[in-house]
């Protein structure tokens, strides 16, 4: 597996700027601007295969390449709303694409997989070290579906960045010390 791929960033984040503000009990639209680049690196912080929580909080489209097919195929990414595509590589070397009736999805304590179906085989592939790509959209539905506990710590993040946007040392310890991570803890993908 190769690290995948973001390929559609979110087009949102969870936390709105609205929602931020009345936080950290901000009534004035000077710092706007301000707060939303705090949302967005707040967010990235959690979000994503780079986050530290290791899934995806609003819906984003992902690649993700195999050198070959195997009987099951972990997402790195939870939740998964779908898999768009599973394509590969035919020992011709051209693009194909699998039916959707060959493989199914689904979500097991270590997170989501692609495996064939009963009665299925998977079709014979290239041998390169991306003969098999999967484009799946990961991510809650929306951010009303967002946890509470991740929105919070977001909300915490950014408050902790505006009121301490001179010292990163005093950000390093919040960040280092915060509760933001151990109310997230629940949420937090384990590699195997």
């Amino acid at each position: 597996m190769l690290q995948p791929k973001l390929i559609t960033p979110p087009e949102a984040t969870p936390v709105t700027l609205g929602e931020a503000k009345a936080w950290i009990f901000i009534d004035f639209d000077d710092d706007d601007a301000l707060i939303t680049s705090m949302i967005v690196a707040a967010t990235g912080f959690f979000d994503g295969y780079s986050g530290i929580l290791g899934r995806a909080l609003m819906p984003q489209v992902w690649l993700l390449e195999f050198p070959l097919f195997c009987s099951q195929m972990r997402l790195p990414l939870s939740p998964v709303i779908g898999v768009q595509s599973v394509e590969y590589y035919d020992v011709d070397n051209a693009v194909q694409t699998l039916s959707s009736d060959v493989y199914g999805v689904y979500e097991d304590p270590l997170g989501p997989v692609v495996e064939l179906l009963s009665g299925q085989s998977w079709p014979a592939s290239f041998d390169k070290t991306n003969a098999v790509k999967i484009t799946f959209v990961a991510g809650y539905a929306d951010a009303a579906a967002v946890p509470a506990q991740i929105k919070t710590a977001i909300k915490m993040l950014v408050a902790g960045m505006y009121d301490n946007r001179e010292s990163q040392v005093e950000m390093g310890k919040l960040v280092e010390n915060g509760v933001y991570t151990k109310l997230v803890a629940p949420f937090r993908r384990i590699g195997i």
